[in-house]
């Protein structure tokens, strides 16, 4: 198996000290960059998968996280993305939903919710888990809710149950749209960019809804694959019918 102190060991070994300030710069969180890119903590990972058994990935996982190195933290989320675990994946998801209350940065963020993904595709009825984050003062939480149900934006033939997980999200990101945080609006145009690829009646729908009362930047790359008249119907019903504590900010 592969210690945390081993793993620690072998991601100094590649620290690239040109890049830290640089990395730091761009993350702008205060911890710990070694300046590794991904695909050689991938490779690390990889290897380190190999060693160890299940048990032994998910505790070191876990101590990799609680390091608190930024490569470390993208080390333990490589470490819990895999599209089948057995014998059972119920620790992968519960490490995972621990570490969203920490989650301070999008880079950290999405390679957990990219985990989170694989755990929710094999128990979609760990969805129901994500309800809580969408009221949670973190936004990081909020957005994870959509980050991690990407998977139901990409299904050209959803059976029943992910149609109704679908419309679940699609409610949620619903009670984002007047969020105006760049993430949030970010996050919320990625969901309905994704879902027009395979569902572009369903797209159109939310957007002729909630359209109105996203930032224009947004509501536009969300409409990147409609047809334009899309784009044009939004617009036209903009601001007149608006409830005025929802209008959008002119500062856009």
């Amino acid at each position: 198996m592969t210690t945390r102190k081993q793993a620690l060991t072998a991601l100094y070994a590649l620290q690239d000290a040109a890049k830290v300030a640089e990395v730091a710069a761009y993350h702008k969180v205060d911890r710990v960059y070694l300046g590794i890119p991904v695909p050689k903590v991938e490779e690390l990972t990889n290897a380190w998968r190999a060693s160890c058994t299940l048990d032994e990935r998910m505790d070191l996982a876990a101590d990799l996280w609680a390091s608190n190195i930024h490569e470390a933290r993208v080390a333990a989320a490589k470490l819990l993305t895999q599209a089948r675990m057995r014998p059972d994946d119920s620790r992968a998801w519960e490490l995972i939903q621990s570490w969203v209350p920490e989650f301070d940065a999008w880079a950290i963020a999405d390679h957990v919710c990219i985990a989170g993904q694989k755990r929710l595709v094999a128990d979609p009825s760990r969805v129901d888990a994500l309800e809580a984050w969408t009221t949670s003062e973190l936004m990081w939480a909020r957005r994870a809710v959509l980050v991690m149900t990407l998977p139901w934006t990409k299904m050209n033939f959803p059976k029943e149950a992910d149609l109704a997980i679908r419309e679940r999200v699609l409610d949620w990101a619903a009670s984002y749209v007047g969020d105006k945080d760049w993430f949030m609006q970010k996050v919320v145009a990625w969901w309905i960019r994704d879902l027009s690829k395979h569902d572009a009646a369903r797209a159109q729908g939310f957007l002729n809804e909630h359209g109105p009362y996203m930032k224009s930047w947004s509501r536009k790359e969300a409409a990147k694959y409609l047809t334009p008249d899309v784009v044009d119907t939004v617009a036209e019903t903009e601001l007149q019918d608006q409830p005025q504590d929802q209008s959008p900010t002119q500062s856009e």
